[in-house]
């Protein structure tokens, strides 16, 4: 028997291989450890810490957006307020909108009623946002400066007249901009200085503008209380009608079907444009005139009807002004006869008849025999002195300048026409000297 250290003598009972014993399943199997090079944990672990820190950076980021975001949003606002090509950065338009939420959606107005409004000639977003908030029609003007930018309205804008509610979102009104304009059918109406109201009455006779032309005369000739009431710059004796305030120009009356300009419109443009061509300045007519502003345009209305040439009416007016500052105190105005003339034929005619009728012709006998009805006697300017009652015409601001800058120095009491075509006027200061001019003009 061969001994083998560390073995046992073999024998008959000789044992078989032990098998490997494998650990219960509930003990760990033997952890082998890993050769490395030294290097590998330590890159992975920097790795792994790196990502952490990025995670960790944007959680933090995400919950500093998520709870600063509104006063991040409200800066963002303001700072694109002052600087709208901001808006165009996707980022902070949807922080603006955001913001702006509920005043995007908000109405100025639960009335769903509708009303022309006017865009005029080269007009911008913000002076139209001026215009609108005026108007009651936003209820957020930075909302809708917004919502323009968005839509391209400054670029789309058209002068014109637009149909509106007046329960507009920002956005809702921006688009009516755009796209609802109404096309307005429109006329020119001339009114000439030196008319008088039934001559604007019989001019409308002849057109078709719309404008009831007897509504027209109604109302100039007996404005109510409402009328008047809007102009409390107009100083009328009671039961006066507007003659001399229908300011003579260009009107735009419009004559399509919807919305056509009123005998009331066309009576309150020319009031508004007398008050703005005139202006107040003239209105306080100077003390030492000793003249009412009635009186001034009163005198400017018989200027009107004898001046042809602009610097022959400071003239004119002081003519008119050293007769009424000496006795008899007779104006011998040939207008205000003929005037009266006038008057009294056009009630005996038929209304639809003066648009035919031809105004201001002479009477054809010496004026001082002409007879008139006791309600125009204060026209016979031959026989009655002072002041006649009435404008017989709507004057120019020529004539009221004239009679306001009248040139009475001169001391000239009469003038009579040359009739060489020039509208030229031949003055003088006494009786005999009138009477030299008529006879070397022809009149005699």
């Amino acid at each position: 028997m061969t001994i083998r250290s560390g073995g046992r003598p073999r024998g008959g009972d000789q044992a078989y291989p032990v098998e490997p014993v494998e650990p219960p399943p509930w003990e760990p199997a033997p952890r082998r450890r890993r050769r490395t090079n030294g290097r590998g944990s330590g890159i992975g672990g920097l790795l792994s810490f790196l990502l952490f820190l990025v995670v960790l950076a944007g959680l933090v980021l995400v919950a500093l957006l998520t709870v600063l975001r509104p006063a991040l949003a409200a800066a963002v606002v303001g700072w694109a307020g002052d600087n709208p090509a901001a808006w165009r950065i996707p980022v902070v338009a949807d922080l603006v909108r955001e913001h702006l939420g509920p005043e995007l959606a908000a109405r100025p107005s639960t009335d769903p009623s509708e009303l022309e409004f006017e865009v005029e000639l080269g007009e911008t977003v913000d002076s139209l946002i001026d215009r609108l908030e005026r108007a009651g029609l936003l209820a957020s003007p930075r909302a809708f400066r917004f919502a323009a930018f968005e839509a391209d309205l400054a670029s789309q804008l058209r002068a014109g007249s637009y149909r509106l509610r007046r329960n507009m979102t920002p956005s809702e009104l921006v688009r009516a901009l755009i796209e609802n304009r109404i096309v307005i059918r429109t006329m020119d109406v001339t009114f000439r200085e030196g008319l008088r109201i039934e001559q604007m009455t019989a001019k409308l006779q002849t057109i078709e503008s719309g404008v009831d032309p007897a509504a027209f005369y109604e109302l100039a000739t007996h404005p109510p209380a409402t009328l008047l009431a809007d102009f409390p710059w107009l100083q009328l004796p009671d039961g006066a009608s507007l003659e001399g305030y229908l300011y003579p120009a260009t009107y735009r009356l419009r004559v399509d079907a919807d919305g056509p300009t009123t005998a009331e419109d066309l009576i309150r443009m020319m009031l508004t444009a007398f008050h703005d061509r005139v202006g107040e300045e003239r209105m306080s007519a100077p003390a030492e005139l000793g003249l009412t502003f009635h009186e001034v345009v009163i005198l400017a209305s018989i200027v009107e009807r004898e001046a042809v040439l602009d610097e022959e009416r400071p003239l004119i007016a002081g003519v008119y002004l050293n007769r009424l500052a000496r006795r008899p105190y007779l104006l011998n105005a040939d207008p205000t006869i003929i005037y009266a003339v006038d008057t009294v034929a056009l009630r005996d005619l038929d209304f639809e008849a003066w648009k035919g009728y031809t105004f201001w012709t002479p009477v054809g006998r010496p004026l001082a025999e002409v007879t008139l009805p006791d309600d125009l006697a204060g026209f016979q300017t031959y026989r009655r002195g002072g002041l006649i009652p009435a404008p017989i015409v709507s004057p120019s601001v020529a004539s009221i300048d004239a009679v306001l800058g009248a040139e009475t120095e001169t001391g000239y009491r009469y003038f009579v026409a040359i009739p060489d075509g020039s509208g030229r006027h031949a003055f003088a200061r006494t009786l005999a000297e009138h009477e030299a001019n008529l006879r070397k003009y022809g009149y005699r």
